[in-house]
């Protein structure tokens, strides 16, 4: 493997896909880099099949030639750094890559670097008439970069993260810029998590290189180790059902690794998770949070900047008032918060209600707002003054991922409420009931209340 970079130049001038944030005013700054090789890719081992209960055996069978990128964001002052390396398995689910997770307030203030993997074959070449991966969008800064095919991916990443771990080679570009790292987390969310998913449970026996996974809405099953040619993106899993798809409720998470595995999914993952669910233990946690769906309108909003800036628009948004409205980022960096202290100090996350189901088929329980009941219970569900689901509003996979929002009437409101001034006073009090149960941290209950202020009807 050889890392190259910082790399720079290219038609736009800048890495696809990073954080449009003030990176300098928060201490951090953004190298982009080249990484290239021989990956492996992998087969079960003879007699072995990906069977539910995750203990999977798997062999290298053939290698092949790639090069592909990886964005680093890391803290300036190795005294900011926190020791710990968020590896991204950049989400390609649109047809282009999606860091996902590594531009949070959590990653900012508690020190964390990020490294943004493109392992899969669509975030270099895209697919369709219109392709909009690297190499299409930027031939001259990314035109050398090849993979050859998704089988490859869980080696790429592999050698991606070796590269930013703590036993980096000594020599030759350091996308780290020296910064001592300690520990290694595996993060992804959506058709990531699921590759990770199969990556924790057939190739982390192997290599140990993660001290800890971060799974977010991941729907319960792996992804398989042998795709060939074939890719997967939204728009082509919805249109052609022989294409790719992420598995669902297919096997659980193999509990004999001895890292920690953290799962935070929203009321729309629930539903496929439910077959396998399986118990809180010493080293895994699965959280789900009521009322909030795969996609909110407030990461609509969160990724409208990256469009603009990348692709020159955004999707107009307000005509987008039904898209869920319960956004599942809080709860997230509460959970990286908790991944952190487990890894450094052995503690556990706690363990959270799950929201509650019944029948059989099974069904979400729902009150007389038609939310859902159990579960983690952000404000804007315990002291609603809107139903917010992921209740599908159209049979179609968009309309599944997209949830559901509809404000209560006024009266409504008033019935449940009275006065302004009593559904703050609820509204608060859930707030810091969230943080006393440690899935909000404390920066994130004020802005909260303000924007409960904000939007109250009364």
């Amino acid at each position: 493997m050889q890392v190259i970079g910082p790399v720079t130049g290219g038609t736009h001038g800048w890495a696809f896909g990073g954080p449009v944030v003030d990176l300098e005013g928060l201490g951090y700054r953004q190298n982009e880099y080249f990484v290239q090789g021989e990956a492996a890719r992998f087969a079960p081992a003879d007699g072995s099949d990906l069977t539910r209960d995750g203990r999977w055996s798997v062999e290298p069978v053939e290698s092949a030639p790639y090069a592909t990128r990886m964005v680093v964001v890391r803290p300036v002052d190795s005294g900011a750094f926190n020791g710990t390396v968020l590896v991204l398995w950049n989400n390609v689910s649109a047809g282009y890559e999606n860091f996902g997770g590594g531009d949070s307030p959590e990653v900012f203030e508690g020190g964390y670097a990020v490294a943004a993997v493109s392992a899969q074959r669509v975030g270099v070449h895209g697919t369709g008439d219109n392709p909009q991966g690297l190499r299409a969008w930027d031939p001259e800064r990314y035109g050398s970069l090849d993979v050859p095919s998704d089988d490859y991916s869980f080696d790429i990443f592999s050698q991606a993260a070796r590269s930013v771990g703590p036993g980096r080679p000594g020599h030759g570009a350091d996308p780290m810029g020296g910064l001592p790292v300690r520990r290694l987390v595996a993060m992804g969310a959506s058709q990531s998590a699921a590759r990770l998913a199969t990556y924790f449970n057939a190739i982390q026996p192997d290599t140990g290189l993660f001290d800890a996974f971060m799974l977010l809405m991941y729907f319960g099953g792996g992804t398989p180790l042998e795709v060939g040619d074939a890719v997967m993106t939204v728009n082509e899993a919805a249109s052609d059902p022989g294409r790719p798809h992420i598995a669902e409720g297919t096997n659980v998470l193999r509990g004999d690794l001895g890292v920690p595995m953290m799962v935070v999914n929203t009321e729309c993952e629930a539903t496929s998770c439910y077959r396998v669910r399986q118990p809180d233990t010493d080293g895994f946690r699965y959280w789900e949070i009521a009322g909030s769906s795969h996609v909110t309108l407030q990461g609509m909003r969160s990724s409208a900047p990256r469009m603009e800036r990348d692709f020159g628009f955004s999707m107009p948004l307000d005509d987008l008032v039904q898209v869920n409205q319960v956004s599942p980022a809080p709860v997230v960096d509460a959970a990286l918060h908790h991944v952190q202290a487990w890894m450094t100090e052995g503690a556990a996350p706690p363990i959270q209600p799950r929201i509650d189901f019944r029948g059989d088929p099974p069904e979400i329980v729902r009150d007389e707002h038609r939310i859902a009941l159990g579960g983690i219970r952000l404000p804007d569900v315990e002291v609603p003054i809107a139903h917010n689901s992921a209740i599908a509003q159209t049979p179609d996979l968009f309309g599944r991922l997209l949830g559901y929002h509809e404000a209560f009437p006024i009266e409504t409101v008033r019935e449940l409420y009275g006065t302004r001034a009593r559904y703050l006073e609820r509204f608060t009090e859930s707030a810091r009931s969230a943080e006393a149960a440690s899935v909000l941290l404390p920066r994130d209950v004020d802005t909260l209340i303000a924007g409960a202020e904000a939007n109250c009807p009364l």
